[in-house]
């Protein structure tokens, strides 16, 4: 999961984001999208969809199998 992690933090980061309004944004606390972040927990399936849709990007591109 290392490539979600890095692909996480750059597109919150693009985007001007805080973790903590990202996490606000999207119902989830700052510390749950710390820990995404640090690679120290996964997201749920569901938490990768809403994430992708989010960001408008594929779960596939978060994850790191496509550019």
């Amino acid at each position: 999961m290392k490539e979600f992690s890095k692909n996480l933090r750059a597109l919150r980061i693009e985007r001007g984001l805080s973790q903590r309004a990202l996490g606000a944004v999207l119902g989830f606390t700052d510390v749950a999208v710390s820990h995404w972040e640090a690679r120290n927990k996964e997201p749920s399936y569901d938490t990768l969809v809403k994430l992708a849709r989010y960001f408008n990007v594929s779960t596939d591109f978060l994850l790191g199998l496509e550019d």
